[in-house]
This record gives structure tokens, sequence and C-alpha cells, in this order.
């Protein structure tokens, strides 16, 4: 009987080793953290031996094939020893392709995937089809192709997800965008994490699509070097050239059949020019998965947003506060600044992944009259935004944070919580971060 070993024993991890235990598998589950509970119980309700707190080697290094948890770096002492013993190591989702044939929206890019994901599944749900949500939001996907039976997945895929995948096809693939990001673990070197990102094209054939940002200069010249054979669909603010999905004078427009799909822009329930790319892009492949132009109408017009991502909150003494917790990028951030249409106080930091604050420069001297700088560490904010805004002060908790933006900020002011970074320094996540600064904010 062949051997997998999961590492890692979250929500993915947990998924994997289900699966792999259905297909007939000898399973084992190794985190070198502690594992919750609810994984636990799910483990054990399989008969999925496990281990927590430790990685046993002479449990791990006699696998046919290893399952890695997606947090889990390249780096870290047991995959190198799995590495050197040539042991396969693949991740969650390469595995649970191989048990399904149902079709594969996935999507990834630097930002605005969680949005476009759950957005795509929102409309493809409202429209009656038997669709799956998975990969970094919803159920893991090899827990699903378990225990479900779907026809089709929304799949939101990260870069690190992506590193592991080999054979593993998207049917439909979605590129938002590339910028910085992550950059600590693709060894600070900028196309090792853009050959990440483009791994979502690989083994696509003709009868595939690929839907893009028609804008990005990143992938723009990427598609020049890759040979694809998907067939392309990109979306931009503005007509041009190939273009099949746009905005013109005011109307979003997905023009793909006899019938384009036109709508008035103000009716799309996401605002922002960022979220009309997510708009586009999950209304494209609506499109290719031929659901009815009004039912895709009608789940633009509904759909409600994502939690941490750019919320409000609530008015204090006429000060709007914002949660934008899920900002864990600088390109994140620029988003959020650029959309703020008052004096902002800008709540920032956290762990840092190499980030260059160049790219909002501008905005903040613009926008922005104090800097809160929320982090372990904030020698680097300091270097970089000292001088640039009236006021920078520091902060050790979200309490701090919150009480020191409550005392600057002025009528008519938006305090945002837009970090730029990780959240691990302080919260758990960036859901933690999020949920922090709610609570401190409804307290005042």
């Amino acid at each position: 009987m062949e051997r997998i070993v999961v590492l890692g024993a979250g929500e993915s991890g947990t998924g994997a080793a289900v699966l792999a235990k259905v297909k007939g598998f000898d399973v084992f589950v190794s985190d070198f953290s502690a594992i919750q509970q609810s994984q636990k119980d799910i483990l054990d309700s399989y008969s999925i031996a496990w281990e927590e707190k430790q990685h046993t080697e002479a449990m791990i290094l006699n696998a046919s094939e290893v399952i890695k948890s997606p947090g889990i770096p390249d780096k870290a002492p047991i995959v190198q020893k799995i590495t050197e013993k040539h042991i396969p190591i693949i991740s969650e989702i390469e595995f649970a392709g191989r048990y399904t044939k149902a079709k594969m929206i996935c999507i990834t890019g630097s930002n605005g995937k969680t949005t476009t994901t759950l957005l795509t599944y929102h409309i493809l749900k409202d429209a009656g089809l038997n669709v799956g949500l998975a990969g970094n939001v919803g159920k893991s996907l090899a827990f699903q192709v378990a225990t479900e039976n779907f026809d089709c997945y929304v799949i939101e895929l990260s870069s690190f997800q992506l590193d592991n995948m080999y054979n593993f096809k998207a049917d439909i693939a979605i590129l938002l965008n590339i910028t910085p990001d992550h950059l600590d673990r693709y060894g600070y070197e900028m196309q090792n994490y853009i050959d990440a990102k483009f791994r979502i094209t690989q083994n696509q054939t003709h009868d595939d699509a690929f839907i893009f940002w028609n804008d990005d200069p990143i992938i723009t010249k990427e598609l020049q070097k890759h040979k694809l054979h998907a067939k392309l669909y990109p979306f931009a603010e503005n007509k041009a050239k190939d273009v099949i999905a746009y905005t013109d004078d005011d109307n979003f427009i997905i023009d793909l059949s006899d019938e384009a799909l036109v709508m008035a822009r103000e009716e799309l329930a996401l605002t922002g020019t960022h979220n009309l790319y997510n708009s586009l892009a999950a209304g494209i492949s609506a499109n290719l998965v031929n659901i009815r132009k009004n039912d895709i109408r009608k789940a633009l017009k509904t759909f409600q947003g994502v939690e941490h991502r750019l919320k409000y909150v609530a008015t204090v003494r006429g000060v709007r506060y914002v949660n934008d917790s899920k900002a864990t990028n600088v390109n994140s951030c620029w988003y959020a600044l650029e959309s703020m249409q008052t004096p902002v106080v800008l709540i920032l930091g956290g762990k840092d992944k190499g980030n260059d604050y160049t790219e909002i420069e501008n905005l903040v001297k613009q926008k922005v009259h104090t800097i809160i700088c929320l982090g372990v560490d904030n020698s680097k904010l300091h270097s970089f935004f000292d001088g640039k805004v009236p006021a920078i002060l520091d902060a050790n908790s979200m309490n701090d944070a919150v009480d020191k933006a409550y005392l600057v900020a002025h009528k008519g002011d938006t305090v945002l919580l837009s970090p730029c970074c990780a959240s691990f320094d302080l919260f758990k996540n960036y859901e933690d971060r999020g949920e922090q600064f709610k609570e401190c904010v409804l307290k005042l």
C-alpha cells in the first residue's frame, strides 16, 4: 500500500488526509505546531494517524509522496530532508485534482483574488449551478472531492499553492494582476514570484480559457514569453484592441457573443477601480460557463463583498473607521488609499515581506496626515515615511493604535487600517487583526 504523508493539519492538510484515506492510501499527518481540536476530530473520525508539535522523521521519510500545506516554506528542515530523499512533494489542490472531473475555475493575482473568487461563486451559485468553493476560501478542495459531488469548483489559488502543482489543469484560469508580494518566500527575486503566478496557465489546452488584466505591464510582458494554448480573454477599464470586457460611457460591458452583457457601472455592488476589474473577470468566467446574462447582472448587483476588505466599521465623532486588514501587501493599500475621498489617518505595519513602499508614497503624501505604525519592529516604516507626512506615531497593540487614531483624527477624516504587511507579529492572522480593530472602534 502506498504511503501518503501530509505536512500540516489545517483545513488544507486535513482535507488532503481524508481524501487519501478514502482512496485507500496508508496516511500519516504531521504538524510541527499544535493541531486544532476540530481538525483532530475529523482525522480521528477517519482513523487517520497524526502527530503534533514535532516531525518524526522515521514516520515521514518513508512516504511514497508528501502533500505539503502551502504555509510551510521549502527551506523548512523537514522539507529539505524530504527533497534530499527525492520523495515527490505536491499540494493539496494537485492531489485533489486527480480524483475529480469537475470543471475548475481557478483565480490568482497579488490582489483581488478573494473578492473575485467569492463573486464568481456567488454568480454561479445564484444561477443554480452545482458548485463548490475551495482553495484559500471555502472548504478544502480535497475534502469536498472526498465527501461531495460538485460539477464545478471556484478555487482561489495563492502562489504557494501553485508552487507544488504540476499536472493539475484549470479549465478557466484568471490572473488579475502581479505586484511584489511574498518576496521573502521567493529569494527576494520578483521573477520567481511571477513564475509561480503563471503556473495557473500550465497544462491548459485550446479548449480552455485564460482571463487576465490587459493593462498589467508584468502580465503583458510575460505573455510574450509564454506560448499559451488557451483562448485569451483580456479585460481592462477602457476598450482597446482585443479587450472583451471593459467600461464605456459609465456602462459595464462584457462582449463575448452576438449580444453583449451591458449594465450601468453604478449598479455594480462593488465600487472602486480595483473592484471593477474583479467584476469584469468574474463576469467573463460566468459567461464562459453559460450563465444567462440576466442572472449575471442580478448577482453583480447583490454581492455583499469580502470581510476585512475596505469594510466600513462605524463613524465616531464625525470620523469614519474603515477595516482593510486584508491589505497584506503594498498594492492592496494603494487601492485602499486611491478610493479615499477624505483626509486619512493610516494604520500601517506588521511583518514586512520585503515591501517597497514607493508605490504608495505619492498617495500617502496627498491624503494622509498621520501614520500610526502598528508592529513589533517599525524601523523600516520610519526610515521610509519620516518627514513625508506631518506626524508618525508608534503603537504596540490594536487598542493603542485605535486610541491614538481617535486623538489625532479630525471631523470628516477617515481612519484606515490598511497594514501593507502580514499580521503574524502581533496577531494570529489578518482576520484576528481586523476583528480586534472593529472591537476597539466599537468601544470608542
